[in-house]
C-alpha cells in the first residue's frame, strides 16, 4: 500500500512563492495595457453618447418640420375662410350679421399672424439644432478617429500579451490547487491589503522586501529554517528566506520562457 506523502512547511512556501511570482508576472502584463481598457471603454461610451444626440436632434428637425408643415395648412386653411366671410359679406342683411363675419375675418388674420410667428421661431430652432448637429458630427468624427487608434494600441499588446496571460492564469489556479485553501485564502487577503500585490516576499537586507523594518536575527533564522509559515508584523506579508526566493525565482524565470 502506498504511503501518503506528507506535505512540508517548505513545500507550501515554494508553493506559495511560486504563486506569488505568477501572479506578479500576470500584473506586470496588465500594468502594460495601464488604463487602455478602460479609455477603450469610456471611448466607445462615448461615441454611443454622440450618435444617440445626433439621432435626436435629426428627431427633433423632423418634428418641428412637421409642426412648420401643420401652421403652414392652418394658414391656407385661414385664407380659405376669410374668402368665404368676404363672400358672405356681401349677401348680409343687416349691420350686426356684417360685424360677426368681420370679427370672424379678424380672427382668422390673427390666426395667420401668429402660426406665421411661430413658423418663423421654428426655423430659428431648426436653424439652431442644424448648427448643433454639424457640431457633434465633428466631434464624433474625432472621437471614432481617436476610439480606432486606442483600439490599434489595444489589441497590439493584447496580441502580443493574452496568450501568456491566459497560460499563466490557468498556472495560477494550477499552482493554488496545490496549496490548502486556509493558505490561499490568507495570500489573496494580504494581496488585495498590500502595495504592489506582494503577499509572499523573501528577506532582504534584514528586512522584508518593500519594507525597511528590520527583521531581528532570531525571527531571520527561523524563516531560514523552514519550519514554519512567519508573517512580517508589520505588513502582514508572508516571509520566506532568500536562498528559497532565488531557487524559485530561477524555477519560474524558466517556465515563463517556455510560455511566452
Amino acid at each position: 500500500m502506498a504511503t501518503k506523502t506528507e506535505v512540508t512547511v517548505e513545500d507550501k512556501l515554494r508553493a506559495l512563492y511560486d504563486l506569488q511570482l505568477i501572479d506578479s508576472r500576470i500584473d506586470e502584463i496588465r500594468n502594460v495595457r495601464g488604463e487602455l481598457p478602460l479609455e477603450v471603454e469610456d471611448l466607445e461610451d462615448e461615441v454611443l453618447g454622440l450618435k444617440t444626440r445626433v439621432d435626436k436632434l435629426k428627431t427633433d428637425v423632423e418634428t418641428v418640420n412637421y409642426e412648420i408643415t401643420a401652421k403652414k395648412n392652418m394658414i391656407e386653411e385661414s385664407k380659405t375662410l376669410i374668402k368665404k366671410y368676404a363672400e358672405q359679406q356681401k349677401n348680409v342683411r343687416n349691420n350686426r350679421e356684417f360685424n360677426s363675419l368681420s370679427k370672424e375675418v379678424e380672427y382668422q388674420e390673427l390666426e395667420i399672424q401668429l402660426a406665421e410667428k411661430h413658423i418663423r421661431e421654428f426655423k430659428a430652432q431648426i436653424e439652431q439644432k442644424k448648427e448643433v448637429i454639424t457640431e457633434t458630427k465633428e466631434k464624433l468624427t474625432e472621437r471614432e478617429t481617436h476610439l480606432k487608434h486606442k483600439k490599434s494600441e489595444l489589441d497590439a499588446i493584447l496580441a502580443e500579451t493574452e496568450k501568456e496571460e491566459q497560460a499563466l492564469l490557468a498556472k495560477s489556479q494550477e499552482f493554488e490547487k496545490q496549496i490548502e485553501e486556509r493558505l490561499v485564502n490568507a495570500y489573496k487577503r494580504i494581496r488585495t491589503s498590500v502595495k504592489n500585490g506582494l503577499a509572499v516576499v523573501p528577506i532582504e537586507r534584514g528586512a522584508s522586501g518593500g519594507s525597511f523594518f528590520t527583521i531581528p536575527p532570531q525571527v531571520q533564522v527561523e524563516i531560514a529554517s523552514r519550519k514554519k509559515i512567519i508573517t512580517d508584523e508589520h505588513s502582514g506579508r508572508i516571509l520566506v528566506d532568500p536562498a528559497l526566493a532565488e531557487e524559485e525565482q530561477e524555477k519560474m524565470h524558466k517556465l515563463f520562457d517556455k510560455i511566452k
